[in-house]
């Protein structure tokens, strides 16, 4: 019996790429053949040249479809076989696989906004609800907006078999998050890419937009990130690698800017320094502080191994760039300090 699989794949669009599908009908799931597409129409190709190439990399049920039918998530390679420059999945293969041995392990806190048109959701016309405080991890119809969605999105990220931990709501009205993890690097950046498409479509099912803007709305409220949690067999055996690995993400500026350049479009309007934010050009860690650039979570210090929280990355981030960032950082900084 025929069966449909759901092509998705990350375009070429600057600054913040977007996420593209399309479907191919298959007579089984038994071998999943590469694709082809127009990558001139997704920022991958000039018009002149414009085959670009679908390689399947993770297939997973489809919620949405149900049945037999599947996800099929694709990296993009030139028609030669070689990763396209938009591929940073390919580029994170490298630096897992060079750093194996240090078993590092991600979970990823991914932060959204429901939009209504032009308005998040749960924002009256005309005005301003009242101001955040209430709404974290929020109840009743006066605080929470879109749980519909959320439960909905939850239950087909399960489906899929994700690797999906958890879910609330955020500081803001329409805002939510959830979380991929603790898994490897490739593995948290794929489920993470999935959930997104999942995310995006169930919200079009409600008439709703969700969105990662990095500050979806202006003022005194949260902006959006995707704080993403790292540890290594070292740190999850000694406190000693828990420093290291603070210490080598602000070892130069050049480092910090390297990360916070590569953590999300228009970062500096959410990195101020208010609202649980470091400023993004000011390097800082300490033990259970929501308002330093990585926090070493309290039972960390007490039981003396654990992971760090970067809490940097914007909600728009590319996985596969942050958690490519801290492996060879962090990973580099252990192995010249014999620590894994």
């Amino acid at each position: 019996m025929a069966i449909k699989a759901e092509y998705i794949w990350i375009d070429g669009t600057k600054p913040t790429a977007k996420l593209r599908s399309k479907t191919r009908v298959l007579a089984n799931a038994d071998k999943i053949p590469t694709w082809g597409f127009d990558g001139s129409s997704t920022n991958q190709a000039e018009g002149h040249a414009s085959d670009r190439v679908l390689e399947p990399v993770k297939v997973v049920k489809d919620p949405i479809r149900g049945g037999d039918n599947i996800l099929v998530l694709c990296e993009v390679l030139e028609t030669n076989g070689t990763a396209h420059e938009s591929n940073t999945r390919a580029l994170l293969r490298e630096v897992a696989e060079k750093y194996a041995a240090q078993e590092s392990i991600f979970g990823i806190e991914q932060e959204y906004t429901f939009f209504k048109g032009s308005r998040p959701l749960g924002f009256p016309e005309g005005g301003y609800p009242a101001p955040q405080g209430g709404y974290y991890c929020g109840v009743g119809a006066e605080e929470v907006f879109g749980r519909e969605i959320v439960e909905l999105h939850l239950d087909r990220c399960i489906d899929a078999g994700l690797a999906i931990c958890g879910i609330n709501a955020e500081v803001m009205p329409g805002q939510w998050e959830f979380q991929i993890g603790p898994v490897d690097a490739l593995t948290v950046s794929d489920d993470l890419w999935i959930a997104r498409y999942l995310l995006y479509r169930t919200a079009e099912e409600f008439g709703i937009d969700a969105t990662l803007d990095a500050k979806p709305a202006r003022g005194d409220w949260n902006g959006a990130g995707a704080h993403t949690n790292f540890s290594t067999k070292a740190m999850r055996e000694g406190y000693d690698a828990i420093i290291t690995a603070c210490e080598s993400l602000g070892a130069s500026q050049e480092i910090v800017l390297e990360h916070v350049n590569q953590y999300g479009d228009d970062i500096q309007s959410r990195l101020t320094g208010k609202h649980e934010t470091a400023p993004w050009n000011v390097y800082s860690y300490g033990v259970s502080n929501r308002g330093a650039s990585v926090r070493i979570p309290w039972q960390v210090e007490v039981e003396q191994k654990g992971y760090i929280e970067d809490r940097r990355p914007n909600a728009n981030v590319d996985p596969y760039v942050v958690t490519r960032l801290l492996i060879n950082t962090c990973c580099e900084a252990l192995e010249k300090a014999g620590q894994v």
